[in-house]
């Protein structure tokens, strides 16, 4: 029995909800539409929703490209219940950036570390995966299931944005799922979507970080200013110099202050740092290279820039202990 097999075992309706965290990128919307060509493949519909806003251009622009539904929460509330089933699509349940929509969580499938807090009926969940798009398309293969291109183009662009282009935190199964994909794919769709990744307001983020980043030993701070949907990408620009070995970078968002962490060192774990870093003050977690957190706060400028300098300062002794 694969995996899908299982999978469909736990499902008692003709109708779910695969829902994303909160601000869906390549990875998280090429998983959840490949899992909804799946299930439709095998007779249930599904509704794809997240909570919160998709944040970068290309990303926005695959979606439209592929001509992907993704409903908002808020609009589903109305309809909504408790005895509907939701299926995690590259988060879990009781971590920083998903909410607990109405319905009972049933299904988890996912790359990042495993949180033990909360079970389901049925749970993949493999952190040694570099994208969650990758399971969804071995899930393709080992059940001959047709893969049109646009499936094809989009679970390979979300393997490669989430593996910086087979960079990071990639697998073998990643490799596998791209080759595989490869004969499928448009590929110049891909590279216009990696080449048009950027907008002027993402510049002035850019500029920001520049003006702003402060390096602690090889540890290195900056702040993108309100708001910036490419406070990831700023975190990888920033490990490429050479004296810094861990990035930080923040933006302070609506309800509170978001990070985005990048390691390259293996003895500095990212996601275990950054939620040892925000333990009683917010939540972080993620894999060792890349991690991510979020900080509630809703005071003035001058008390953000004290909550900040005790963000720093906690990453500071955190890593000096990891370090020891």
């Amino acid at each position: 029995m694969t995996k899908l097999d299982e999978l469909l075992k736990e499902i008692n309706r003709e109708h779910v909800y695969i829902q994303t965290h909160n601000f869906p990128d390549p990875d998280a919307i090429a998983s959840a539409y490949g899992l909804q060509c799946l299930l439709k493949h095998r007779g249930i519909c599904s509704t794809i929703c997240y909570k919160g806003k998709i944040d970068r251009y290309s990303t926005e622009k695959l979606r439209e490209m592929m001509q992907i539904e993704f409903l908002n929460i808020e609009d589903l509330e109305a309809v909504l219940t408790e005895e509907d089933e939701v299926i995690l699509v590259d988060a879990q349940k009781g971590n920083s950036n998903i909410i607990n929509m109405t319905g009972d969580e049933i299904i988890c499938i996912d790359h990042h570390p495993y949180n033990d807090m909360f079970q389901y009926r049925f749970m993949d969940i493999r952190p040694a995966i570099g994208a969650c798009a990758t399971m969804i398309a071995q899930y393709f293969f080992e059940n001959d299931v047709p893969m049109d291109e646009k499936i094809a183009t989009a679970l390979t662009y979300g393997i490669r944005i989430d593996t910086n282009n087979l960079a990071r935190g990639v697998s073998k199964l990643d490799f596998e799922m791209i080759y595989r994909m490869y004969d499928l794919c448009d590929y110049e769709t891909i590279h216009m979507l990696e080449n048009s990744n950027l907008c002027f307001e993402d510049l002035v983020a850019y500029s920001k970080a520049i003006s702003s980043i402060e390096v602690y030993d090889n540890i290195s701070f900056a702040d993108t200013g309100e708001a910036c949907p490419v406070i990831a990408n700023i975190s990888d620009f920033m490990l490429a110099l050479k004296e810094v070995s861990f990035s930080v970078v923040y933006s302070r968002n609506e309800g509170g202050i978001k990070l985005s962490v990048r390691s390259e060192k293996s003895s500095l774990d990212a996601g275990k740092i950054v939620s040892k870093a925000l333990e009683g003050i917010g939540n972080g977690g993620g894999h060792a290279a890349m991690a991510g957190g979020f900080v509630p706060f809703e005071g003035s400028e001058q008390q953000a820039v004290v909550l900040l300098d005790e963000i720093k300062e906690r990453f500071v002794s955190v890593i000096g202990a990891s370090k020891a």
